[in-house]
């Protein structure tokens, strides 16, 4: 008899199959064994009815509440409607009273001046207080249907009931629900703000039905990856060889699963976008007014929830790859790659019919992707970087952390090139200043750590020094007849020596190397600490060698004045490839928001930083080599001039000259012939080896200075000129003009002072006497160059013969 009472109390088990996957992983979790089913269940039976029997009871005071909820609306109503009752019989009142005729003590007037206005305003707030009470039960029904929801599918999970299509019809509903709060809600922000405490109080409930209804989204969502095999195992060294040959893609399970299965999955992957849109539309209503973007720009959660998991089972790869991250973005790009198009084709419409503007499912592939690979080089391969470059007792373990960082750096770069071609050979418009490019680039990395950056700059730019200090000391770098190879336009032209082309290679290698590099503002970081270093290096190497040059012979030599030459030269080819680079958007970027930059206090990085507060940061590395060109332009005819002065030293000091008789065949004096060899052997060496743009500033200042210097030491010297002499020094000035005739048409208007002084010289006695001391006598003789005082001097040097 108990037996049989036994047998029929027992209830026969469900169909496998119609067993979720969730309660087989839960029972498989929980009975690993048979042993279990005496031990374990019941336990386990025993603690389910208990919070079962706690739902239920939850389910009865939910009950109970919304019933007194039912009450309270009823007794709104019934005020409502006594409101109305009373506006009723106060329209028949009024009606009433305005049938007789207007009286003569104005009461007609009264009433409409006073009670009709004030009934106006009773039945506004009537209607407000209509209109609130209909909004908030709305908002209530609402709500409630969300919670009643949400606790029908947490039930359903605790209880482990089969029906999957039922629970997610439920959370469709609940979903459609949640987006009708979100309009009356937003409706409400609109037309009558000051209602804030029902749309806190709306959106406190809201926020608890969210807290549960995404986690448990979610959890569906990935218990039905894992249904569908998802992640697909991954194929080590063959996969690799594979994707170097470029022949094998891997199957995306998800592109080939049919039936029932894909329509679970696109209900699950159309659920979350769902509920990501909601998120969207409720941060933007209650961040209003505020930064918005940064709040309402997330991942798209599907496509993290198919990332994640495979970025998990990519790291057991990765852990025994860490001597050599070559495998590691090769995997993560084959990855990335063979999954990409079918992201794109099968999700895509999914996110479009979800309404979730603003997303490419590829490109979020591709930045998850690459988000996964920077955040375990950030926590696994950067910080054991940086604990060998802190082995400073063991050079060899530094030397090869510098070798591997940079390797690592160049890794990232290529890697990044590749990635960001997938979603730009796709058709997708790929902005880089609209955050894409942060999203997708491993070099993001430095973002959040940029001390890091501060290391690899330190790192690049010593490693650039030490690959242009045997170029920099080599003296076949500063000959301009060594030209081969030289890449940069205009060498040429400035007559450069090939030491400016090989700097800035290494300079345009570094600044290559940072254009990948996310922020603009650790660009320019970056740049001040690497590329800012570089220039100053070539500028003292160039200061150094003039110094030398100087120092040694006073630049008294050919040898001498040929090093200042070409150190001016490779300065002004230099220059001129800064200011073509300063228009390129890179460094127009970068003076736009120097206002990033870090403060340039606090840290031994402020000098780097200081140096780039100009509208670019090239802009004070040119001004300081136009500086030093200017400067040693100027040494060069100074040293030239002086030299002429000092050959011309006879010449000056013998006055009575200028009053001999000519002597017979003589042309030009002979004390004066030894200053224009010089000067004329001078001017052809600079000539040859310095650019035309600056031989032009030499000859120039030369004939300035040669014009003060003679005109003073002759013609306003105190010596005495009779016909012979004024013919002997007019003699003399036209071969001076004439060694300058070869790089002007008229030279002698780079000489105006002697010019203008030997017209004086030659005019009658008779002019002078009647025309002298007059300022407007000069501008009409066209004398512009010479004060009054000074053409009488020279009219009081002229001596006439009686």
């Amino acid at each position: 008899m108990n037996r049989s009472e036994n047998s029929s109390r027992l209830r026969p088990l469900p169909p496998l199959s119609s067993v979720s996957p969730a309660t087989l992983a839960f029972l498989n979790a929980k009975i690993a064994a048979e042993e279990d089913l005496h031990t374990v269940a019941p336990t386990l039976l025993s603690e389910l009815r208990t919070e079962c029997q706690n739902l239920d009871q939850n389910l009865l005071d939910l009950g109970r509440q919304f019933s007194q909820l039912l009450a309270d609306y009823t007794f709104h109503s019934n005020q409502i409607s006594g409101i109305f009752t009373d506006i009723k019989s106060k329209l028949s009142d009024l009606q009433s009273t305005t049938l007789p005729p207007p009286s003569s003590d104005g009461g007609s007037g009264r009433l409409l001046g006073e009670e009709l206005p004030a009934l106006a305003r009773e039945v506004a707030r009537v209607e407000a207080v209509r209109t609130y009470a209909e909004t908030a039960l709305k908002l209530d029904t609402l709500v409630g249907d969300v919670e009643d929801a949400v606790s029908t599918i947490v039930n359903r999970t605790l209880r482990r009931q089969p029906s999957k299509n039922n629970a997610e019809d439920i959370r469709v509903g609940a979903i459609k629900s949640l987006k009708l709060i979100e309009d009356v809600l937003a409706r409400i922000t609109k037309i009558n703000p000051q209602w804030t405490q029902l749309v806190s109080a709306a959106d406190h409930r809201v926020d608890r039905a969210l807290a549960t209804l995404r986690p448990q989204a979610i959890a569906d969502h990935r218990a039905l990856l894992v249904s569908l095999k998802w992640p697909p195992p991954l194929s080590s060294s063959n996969s690799l060889s594979d994707d170097t040959n470029g022949s094998t893609h891997l199957q995306n399970p998800l592109f080939t699963v049919q039936g029932d299965l894909k329509q679970q999955y696109c209900e699950s992957f159309l659920a979350l976008c769902s509920l990501q849109e909601l998120q969207r539309r409720r941060k933007g209503r209650q961040l209003e007014g505020h930064n918005r973007e940064v709040a309402l720009r997330q991942p798209l959660w599907a496509i993290e929830e198919l990332v994640n998991p495979l970025s998990i089972d990519s790291q057991r790869h990765f852990s025994k790859w860490i001597d050599k991250p070559e495998f590691i973005f090769a995997l993560v790009y084959k990855i990335t790659r063979d999954y990409v198009d079918s992201m794109d084709e099968m999700l895509q419409p999914l996110v479009d019919e979800a309404l979730l503007s603003g997303y490419s499912c590829r490109e979020e592939w591709v930045s998850a992707m690459v988000a996964s690979l920077s955040m375990f080089l950030a926590k696994e391969i950067f910080p054991m970087y940086v604990a060998q470059l802190d082995e400073e007792n063991n050079p060899e373990i530094n030397l090869q952390a510098r070798i591997s960082w940079l390797h690592l750096i160049d890794l990232m770069i290529s890697f990044d090139k590749k990635v960001q071609s997938l979603v730009a050979n796709s058709g997708i418009l790929f902005f880089p200043e609209d955050g894409s490019q942060h999203k997708i680039s491993s070099l993001s990395v430095f973002c959040d750590r940029p001390d890091w950056l501060d290391l690899w700059a330190n790192i690049e730019l010593n490693d650039t020094l030490d690959k242009l200090k045997p170029d920099l000391e080599n003296e076949r770098s500063w000959l301009t007849k060594n030209q081969e190879g030289a890449p940069f336009s205009g060498q040429e032209d400035y007559k450069s020596p090939p030491i400016s082309s090989i700097v800035l290679r290494h300079l345009s290698f570094v600044i290559e190397r940072c254009r990948s590099i996310p922020s603009v503002s650790l660009k320019s970081r970056f740049v001040s600490l690497t590329g800012v270093p570089l220039i100053q290096k070539f500028l003292d190497g160039l200061l150094l060698r003039c110094l030398e040059a100087e120092g040694l012979t006073a630049l008294t030599d050919d040898d001498a004045l040929i090093k200042v030459a070409i150190s001016i030269n490779a300065a002004s080819s230099f220059v001129s490839v800064l200011k073509e680079w300063a228009e390129d958007v890179f460094f127009l970027e970068i003076g736009l928001n120097q206002d990033d930059l870090l403060e340039p206090s606090g840290s031994d990085l402020s000098g780097g930083l200081a140096e780039v507060t100009g509208d670019n940061t090239l802009d004070k590395e040119v001004n300081k080599l136009d500086k030093f060109r200017s400067e040693w332009v100027e040494k060069l005819s100074t040293v030239v001039l002086r030299g002429f002065d000092a050959c011309c030293r006879d010449y000056l000091r013998n006055r009575k000259q200028w009053q001999e008789k000519g002597e017979e065949g003589l042309v030009v004096s002979r004390s004066f012939l030894g200053a224009l060899e010089y000067l004329q052997g001078k001017l052809a060496v600079l000539e040859e080896h310095l650019n035309a743009i600056y031989f032009v500033r030499v000859w120039r200042s030369l004939a300035s200075g040669i014009d003060q210097s003679l005109f003073n030491g002759v013609i306003m010297s105190s010596a005495k000129f009779n016909y012979s002499g004024v013919q002997k020094l007019g003699n003399d000035l036209e071969i001076l003009f004439g060694v300058f005739r070869k790089w002007c048409l008229r030279p002698e208007g780079f000489f105006p002072k002697l010019s203008e002084g030997l017209k004086l010289l030659k005019m009658e006695r008779s002019v002078q006497l009647s025309l002298v001391g007059e300022q407007k006598w000069l501008k009409d003789n066209r004398i512009n160059h010479l004060t009054v005082a000074e053409a009488e001097k020279i009219f009081k040097n002229r001596v006439y013969a009686h």
